[in-house]
């Protein structure tokens, strides 16, 4: 029997990432005075690393990095200052809440189901994406596992353990909402049911081994088909 409904945060709930992350990573670097700009197409290239501060990592290591200073530290207030400007893109509603996610949410609930957010993204961020986007009364009953929860992001499964071991969940009765292919990755080894909704970023990945991959959640998805995946 499903024991709950657990989705991924950015290109999920709200396809953020060339309007929404990219932007604030953008305007982070801008007033650090650093030269960094990420296009589109050049952000859509790193999002194949997890996690904001892995991929300006990578970023850096493959075009040099701006200063000889501590690269941690650099790390850190970079994505600090860029989890305040995206929080700011939230709180000021230019982005919407992706079809179908609150009626899914809605359902599970009202099935007494456990609902959850997995992201690799920073747990402020993903708290305000949850609270703005989803209200308050249906953030109340949501519980997000975010940010450095884990030590090894998506595709490691570890997040998804991590949510089944804390909630008391069996894996196999788990379904996944994701919308990349490094996503799938992590809920399928993590021994979980996964639906792929395809975002801007995500449109000619690989989702094989999915249990059914869609344009959005009103394309088909409900709790009933959802409830199937684990009969």
């Amino acid at each position: 029997m499903m024991q709950a409904l657990i989705f991924d945060c950015d290109g999920v709930l709200v396809d953020t990432e060339r309007d929404g992350h990219r932007v604030a990573f953008n305007d982070a670097f801008h007033a650090a005075g650093l030269k960094t700009k990420w296009s589109v197409d050049r952000y859509g290239e790193l999002l194949s690393t997890g996690g904001g501060k892995e991929r300006m990592r990578r970023h850096f290591d493959e075009t040099g990095w701006p200063d000889a200073g501590d690269r941690d530290a650099l790390i850190l207030s970079l994505h600090h200052a860029k989890t305040d400007l995206f929080m700011q893109i939230i709180e000021g509603g230019a982005l919407p809440l992706r079809p179908g996610v609150a009626r899914m949410v809605d359902a599970a609930h009202a099935a007494g189901m456990q609902v959850a957010v997995c992201s690799t993204s920073n747990e402020r961020a993903v708290s305000a994406v949850v609270r703005v986007l989803l209200g308050a009364d249906r953030a109340a009953r949501i519980t997000i596992f975010a940010g450095d929860a884990v030590a090894r992001k998506k595709p490691d499964p570890a997040i998804y353990t991590l949510a089944a071991t804390t909630l008391g969940l069996t894996p196999a009765a788990c379904v996944v909402i994701e919308d990349s292919h490094i996503g799938l990755t992590a809920a399928k080894a993590a021994g979980m049911r996964c639906i792929v909704t395809k975002s801007a970023y995500t449109q000619d990945e690989d989702f094989t081994g999915a249990d059914r991959v869609v344009p959005d959640l009103d394309a088909g998805i409900d709790l009933p088909f959802c409830q199937s995946l684990t009969a």
